[in-house]
């Protein structure tokens, strides 16, 4: 069970991972280029990220600029980032997109908190599929006569602290997050 255990480990710290990515793209009134990452480009006729079409860089600390290795593609680089709902209009110039970043107002500032919980959200499921994932495989392993009942209890609570823990520390990012786009 230990190497289970450890899978199951392994993939809620992924889901943690990934929900603090997506925290990374909120914006919080700070220029970063982590704002773009998630944003597709149709390239080439396929959808890339961001960064293999471009240098995304933040030369003042309210201005993301993005320049575009393909002259043909600042079109295409535009379009994605004015689609993206983020909220950003790009200016171009040449091959060169600037991009201010205009002060959120509070009904921005909401939006975004929604969009962090919706994102928390996302992350306790993922933690939740886990756990049940590690439930099944004890249920099965316990009918096969792998483990006898007492382990299989003793195994399910340490699976159910492992997700509680996961959980937890997804609230915490969460409140973080939330306290830094609503700081005025």
């Amino acid at each position: 069970m230990s190497g289970e255990y450890d899978d199951l480990k392994r993939r809620m710290e992924g889901a943690v991972a990934a929900f603090r990515h997506d925290l990374a793209s909120l914006r919080t009134g700070r220029a970063s280029s982590n704002l773009l990452d998630a944003i597709q480009v149709q390239a080439y006729g396929t959808a890339m990220p961001i960064n293999q079409v471009a240098t995304v860089s933040v030369p003042e600390p309210r201005m993301i600029s993005v320049s575009v290795w393909d002259k043909s593609m600042v079109g295409a680089v535009d379009r994605a980032i004015r689609e993206s709902n983020l909220g950003f209009n790009p200016i171009v110039d040449g091959t060169t997109l600037r991009i201010p970043l205009p002060e959120l107002n509070e009904q921005r500032r909401k939006e975004l908190v929604k969009i962090a919980h919706t994102y928390a959200e996302n992350a306790r499921v993922a933690a939740r599929h886990v756990r049940r994932d590690g439930m099944d495989f004890l249920k099965k392993a316990e009918k096969d006569g792998d483990i006898s009942e007492d382990d299989q209890r003793k195994e399910a609570d340490r699976v159910q602290k492992l997700t509680d823990d996961t959980i937890a520390t997804i609230d915490s990012l969460l409140a973080e997050k939330e306290a830094e786009i609503m700081q005025v």
